[in-house]
């Protein structure tokens, strides 16, 4: 079958994202309030780890996928530079990783978020009735998903300033606390140390929390500048965001305990000790918490929309089945990967809420299982960096990681080295013995997922489009990439050529727009 038969066309995209917006998704992607509890568990040296994960993974990936994501602007992101520098079978199977963790990972927030709407009307709750809130979220970021980006982008874009105001409040309490009552923690110099013991069972959420600046990479044509945009979003973005999770991580090592930091509650009980006394505490906590629950439903909202985006690319290029690329007529929203995320987020909270004993449980399982998910597609990404950087070197880079050819392979290394350790530590803690009663279900459910997805891709061989020109602009792409008489291919959006401008092996030749 020709690749230019099967694979489903390239739509076109309303350019509707400027630099506010992507700023601002990006920060509502990478700033989360759900896992937040989870990271300040470490105790007071996770302010150090905040640091260090900072200065060592954060700077150089944000500053890998700024250069990316500006020389490469297509829809799909990662799928489509790893595509550029793997080819479809790896753009495949980073793809499947990419889109089924949020499908995995979204019942762990909407339990979350379920915890907290219990919390706040001080309802007794089942773990049932979690579930159902869960059920219910699920198909609401499906709704929400599928109207117009113009029109959808406003979520992430409010529950961005919602976090920040959550995290500012937390920060500023509690330095208020500190210098009136005290802290509940330890916080001297010696306390912040970086500890090497059983606290490494909350570290790869740090790593974790850090994650997401490729995301909105993923509706590159629907941006207004990507080449500009993408990197000015980057860097302001992420020094926002560093500042915010360490003021919030600090405000709840303030007010609580670390022994009492509950993954669920913690962050209304927070709250609560950070502002006792305050006047109408009553009325301010419960809005507060409605503005928590807004977050989460906006940082799925936010994934969603990138991962299904990068899904329906994929889909366009034949390496995903057809259904993942149907796109709503009105909009050209991925309505195809919406349907599968929301029944494939139903089916596995439901089963899970089977084997769990509580919503804690239920909330860490999941979280960990689709974490490991979520991580594998960037043990690609990096090496894919360094890949087009050598073997693409004449695309124009708007922005350029500095450092030359040393420095960028010595951040996509570290970078990847802290993947490993994040992906490792999700699954044993050092200096305890593996627990296989919890390892056990998040090991099976990962080697379930990665055989399926090879499954999806061996079936989908056939349909692919072949491998892309490896640099837009020359009339003679290298002959390792020749299988066949040339056809044209345009390097700017426009429709993908019919069966009959390409033979079955021909290979492309791009010729700028």
């Amino acid at each position: 079958m020709s690749d230019a038969v099967s694979a489903t066309p390239r739509p076109r995209f309303k350019r509707v994202m400027g630099l506010f917006d992507v700023t601002l998704f990006t920060v509502c992607a990478i700033l989360v309030i759900d896992t937040l509890a989870a990271s300040a568990a470490i105790g007071p040296s996770a302010l150090s780890w905040w640091v260090i994960t900072f200065l060592l993974f954060f700077i150089p990936y944000g500053l890998i996928t700024a250069e990316l994501g500006a020389a490469y602007p297509g829809e799909g992101g990662i799928q489509q530079w790893i595509r550029r520098a793997f080819g479809d079978r790896w753009a495949a199977r980073t793809t499947w990783y990419y889109w089924v963790n949020v499908a995995l990972w979204m019942p762990s927030g909407y339990i979350l978020m379920a915890g907290l709407i219990a919390q706040i009307t001080g309802v007794e709750m089942s773990l049932w009735g979690k579930i159902g809130i869960g059920i219910g979220a699920t198909w609401l970021t499906v709704l929400i998903g599928v109207t117009s980006l113009a029109t959808a982008k406003w979520v992430p874009n409010l529950g961005a300033v919602i976090k920040a105001a959550i995290m500012l409040l937390i920060g500023g309490a509690g330095i208020y606390v500190l210098t009136t009552r005290g802290p509940a923690n330890d916080l001297s110099w010696p306390s912040l140390i970086p500890q090497w013991g059983a606290g490494l069972a909350f570290l790869p959420v740090i790593v974790y929390n850090f994650m997401g600046f490729e995301l909105v990479s993923g509706a590159g044509e629907e941006m207004r500048n990507p080449a500009r945009d993408v990197p000015i979003a980057v860097i302001t973005a992420g020094l926002l965001i560093s500042g915010f999770y360490l003021l919030a991580t600090f405000g709840i090592l303030v007010a609580l305990p670390v022994k009492d930091i509950g993954l669920i509650e913690g962050l209304l009980d927070t709250l609560r000790s950070l502002m006792a006394g305050a006047p109408g505490l009553d009325v301010i906590i419960p809005l507060i918490g409605v503005g928590a629950v807004f977050t989460i439903l906006a940082n799925l909202v936010t994934w969603s929309m990138g991962a299904n985006r990068t899904a329906q690319a994929a889909a366009a290029d034949g390496e995903l089945p057809a259904v993942f690329g149907r796109l709503r007529k009105s909009n050209q929203t991925p309505v195809g990967a919406y349907l599968l995320t929301g029944l494939v987020s139903t089916f596995v909270i439901v089963v899970y809420g089977v084997f769990a004993s509580s919503a804690e449980d239920l909330f860490w399982s999941l979280f960990a299982f689709s974490s490991v998910i979520f991580l594998l597609p960037y043990l690609v990404l990096f090496p894919a960096f360094l890949r087009l950087r050598a073997r693409d070197a004449e695309t124009p880079r708007p922005y350029r990681v500095p450092g030359g050819a040393i420095g960028a392979s010595v951040m996509a290394l570290v970078c990847t080295l802290f993947i490993v350790q994040a992906i490792f530590f999700f699954l044993w803690v050092p200096g305890q013995p593996v627990d296989w009663r919890k390892t056990g279900p998040i090991l099976t459910g990962v080697l379930l997922i990665l055989g399926l997805g090879e499954i999806v891709i061996g079936v989908m061989k056939a349909n692919r489009r072949g491998p892309p020109p490896p640099r837009p602009g020359p009339l003679n792409p290298p002959s390792r990439f020749r299988k066949g008489p040339p056809c044209l291919r345009f390097s700017t959006p426009r429709p993908a050529p019919t069966g009959s401008e390409c033979p079955p092996n021909g290979s492309p030749i791009s010729v700028a727009g």
